[in-house]
């Protein structure tokens, strides 16, 4: 029987298959498969109005340009400055990047480094009874490669990916919010607008109630107490008007920073209409058809919570990887001389190839206190994602409650802004012929004024109200097929 002598570098291979074969069987104990949270959906919105139908999946759907819905050009302009302009949507874009460039240099860890180095050196050598002086060159190549029998590598890469994906979804989110913001200030500016104007016609109609009332005080047939009544009325209504320029004021600021525009350089035109409620955006989006599902489908804040807590997943399975032993595979090989000249000759050619196994043998339990670590860091994302899924299902819920109320006092609140009107001429008529007093013609222009603005604060927040539904069904409803 002939025995084969191995050379000594290999020797390492038969010293490590028994540990790395137990390695293989031990594998899975570090493997943690991800499966999406569950959440009972209800089937149906409690608010929803009848004939809303399943919607297809649409996560990565485009959803358009929702906003266009309002038909106002001057928000659809708006809109786009937010999307390139806006520094804190910037910030967002260079958060994602920052990940996706960790999620790469976590995939770079799974393949081999190649090294490479060349040095000159000039010491002494020999023993201490006899040492040289002598002139050392080398050059050579190396690699290291860590095999990833436990899936460390793989479970760090995977869950930067996933904390990359969140990173991207924020992105969204914060394009989303930004926007929503930016409607929903915008048309708070334009009910302000609404309001000036319709306080700008009160001024003018006390003013002539003040008029009429300073003639018939003339004509004695009016007491002084009305002159002063009226004017009264028309300096509180002049008043009124200076104090709301204030809130436009400070809406337009606040759109201006929305569009990445300092406040000094930017300005909204008041729109010119003939009437207060002509001056606000008379179309309405439709509502969407949908079920809640569609929410996990579409809205950015539920996907970066869902990618979160597949980082979390992954991270459990790096912690319980790091209880087995790490392999690593090296390999070193160049040339080596005492000059130049003949550096690169057969004689002068060294290499070294090898595994190596190391592990912790002891440490008071830190990598199991990790481990325990990634799994209540994985129970927290998990319980995140489903608090965020039930927000999101009690936004859609209060929006679309808030527009089926609103759209039933829009129908109220017309109704009483026409008797308004009328009660405000027969009056105005009735003092004029001297058979009521000024005060009945005050509390008929109070009355009215008081509904006119009832009438616009109503149609503000059904704007408001849209806004919010957009934004809590992820940006809209359009999806690629048109729904």
């Amino acid at each position: 029987m002939t025995t084969t002598n191995h050379p000594t570098q290999y020797k390492g291979w038969r010293t490590l298959a028994l540990p790395t074969a137990l390695s293989l069987v031990l594998a899975a104990c570090a493997s943690t498969p991800y499966t999406a949270p569950a959440f009972n959906m209800p089937a149906q919105f409690k608010e929803a109005p009848a004939g809303w139908k399943n919607a297809e999946p649409a996560d990565t759907a485009t959803r358009g340009l929702v906003w266009q819905s309002f038909g106002d050009a001057q928000l659809d302009a708006l809109i786009a400055k937010v999307d390139t302009a806006n520094e804190n949507l910037h910030v967002a874009e260079a958060h994602w990047r920052q990940a996706a460039a960790l999620g790469r240099q976590a995939r770079a860890a799974l393949f081999p480094t190649l090294g490479a180095g060349a040095s000159d050196s000039r010491g002494t050598t020999g023993s201490s009874a006899k040492t040289s002086i002598a002139n050392t060159v080398q050059a050579d190549l190396s690699a290291n490669w860590e095999v990833d029998l436990w899936g460390r590598l793989h479970n760090l890469s995977d869950a930067q990916t996933a904390t990359a994906q969140a990173s991207l979804a924020d992105v969204a989110n914060t394009r989303l919010s930004l926007e929503a913001e930016l409607a929903s200030d915008y048309f708070a500016l334009r009910v302000a607008d609404a309001q000036q104007a319709l306080l700008n016609a009160s001024v003018a109609a006390y003013a002539d109630s003040l008029a009429l009332t300073r003639n018939r005080y003339a004509a004695g047939v009016a007491a002084q107490s009305e002159v002063t009544l009226a004017e009264t009325q028309w300096l509180s209504a002049q008043t009124q008007a200076e104090d709301l320029s204030i809130n436009r004021a400070q809406l337009e600021h606040v759109i201006a920073v929305l569009v990445g525009q300092a406040p000094a350089d930017f300005s909204l035109p008041v729109a010119k209409q003939d009437h207060p409620s002509a001056m606000l955006p008379m179309q309405l989006p439709a509502l969407p058809v949908s079920l809640p599902s569609s929410l996990l489908e579409r809205r950015p804040d539920i996907a970066a919570s869902e990618r979160q807590v597949a980082a979390a997943n992954a991270s459990i399975g790096a912690a319980r990887a790091a209880l087995f032993p790490a392999l690593t595979l090296s390999a070193d090989g160049g040339y080596r001389n005492t000059g130049l000249g003949d550096l690169f000759g057969i004689a002068n050619r060294f290499w070294s190839l090898g595994p190596s196994l190391a592990m912790t043998i002891f440490d008071a339990g830190a990598k199991q206190a990790g481990i325990a670590q990634a799994q209540a860091s994985y129970d927290a994302t998990v319980a995140n994602y489903r608090q965020t899924v039930l927000n999101a299902l009690q936004n859609v819920e209060d929006q679309l409650v808030a527009l089926r109320v609103l759209g039933n006092e829009t129908v109220l609140q017309a109704q009483a802004t026409r008797a308004s009107a009328q009660t405000v001429a027969l009056t105005l008529n009735q003092y004029r012929a001297g058979t009521v007093p000024y005060l009945n013609v005050l509390t008929a222009q109070v009355t009215d004024q008081n509904a006119q603005r009832n009438a616009l604060d109503i149609k503000g927040r059904q704007l408001a109200a849209s806004v919010q539904l957009i934004k809590a069904l992820g940006g809209g409803w359009q999806v690629d097929s048109g729904k």
